[in-house]
């Protein structure tokens, strides 16, 4: 089975970013603030970045490695950047064609074909998004990487896009590594999340994981979460009893003592009158 595999430490201006991951066929996000070193991690498995020291290999081909450095058109990657990097003077099916030899189909697949002669300004943004896409797959990549690619939507375009995005990866397969600062688009397009932070991974696992079991506070809030300090002591009927610092009692099911903090989720909240 395909994957892309690296294990990579490079310095940025405030930290050292080091990371390790195997994305195997599958779509792999990784979440997290601004500056928080997301993509850097697309532009060195790319090639446009070069790592202090490492490994990365798709399939058992070594892109970067000691004493290797594959240029970025040598190794098999299809980039879809955060502003889409069209080529404003180029056609649509000239910027695609920019991309690689394997057009056919591409345009009609991802329902552009109408717009085969049309110049980027004359685009909307999500088709500026699949014009952009188109031309990543074009090379036939055996890696698709994904810088932002909600970012410049506005929100009406973004969910239909989104659930576009969503179908053809899964219909893809490929490894495919998405960077965002919105966790419900990682959630919504991603096998797997990673809470990137400074360069360093805070947690690693489904959608389902972080909501239900984030690893601290912060993925807890990066979820969604409200997070309630408070103290916990055994309350009645078996729960625990948890008297919040701002003042009022929760109860829950998990047993807990002392110092704590509460995950609620504003989708758990039920008001009655």
């Amino acid at each position: 089975m395909g994957a892309l595999r690296f294990d990579l430490t490079v310095p940025t201006r405030s930290f050292e970013l080091e990371l390790a991951l195997r994305v195997g066929r599958e779509t792999v996000a990784l979440v997290g603030p601004s500056g928080a070193g997301k993509t850097t991690v697309l532009r060195a498995v790319a090639g446009l970045v070069r790592p202090s020291r490492g490994t990365i290999d798709c399939d058992g081909a070594v892109w970067f490695g000691p004493g290797r450095n594959l240029r970025p058109e040598q190794r098999s990657v299809g980039f879809v950047f955060q502003e889409y990097a069209l080529f404003p003077h180029l056609t649509v099916e000239r910027n695609v064609r920019f991309g690689g030899t394997a057009v056919d189909g591409l345009l009609d697949r991802l329902g552009i074909a109408h717009l085969a002669k049309a110049k980027p300004h004359e685009l909307s943004g999500g088709e500026r998004q699949r014009v952009a896409l188109a031309r990543a797959l074009a090379r036939k990549p055996r890696v698709l990487l994904l810088d932002e690619p909600m970012a410049a939507l506005d929100a009406h375009t973004r969910a239909v896009v989104r659930a576009e995005l969503h179908d053809l990866l899964r219909e893809l397969r490929l490894p495919t590594l998405l960077v965002t600062h919105d966790f419900e688009d990682a959630a919504a397009l991603a096998d797997r999340v990673g809470v990137l932070v400074d360069g360093r991974l805070r947690q690693l696992g489904t959608p389902a994981d972080l909501l239900g079991a984030p690893a601290d506070p912060y993925v807890a809030r990066l979820a969604g979460a409200n997070v309630l300090s408070g103290e916990a002591s055994v309350g009645p009927d078996g729960l625990t009893a948890v008297a919040l610092a701002g003042g009022g009692i929760v109860y829950a099911t998990d047993e807990a003592e002392g110092r704590v903090e509460v995950v609620v989720y504003p989708w758990d909240v039920t008001i009655a009158l």
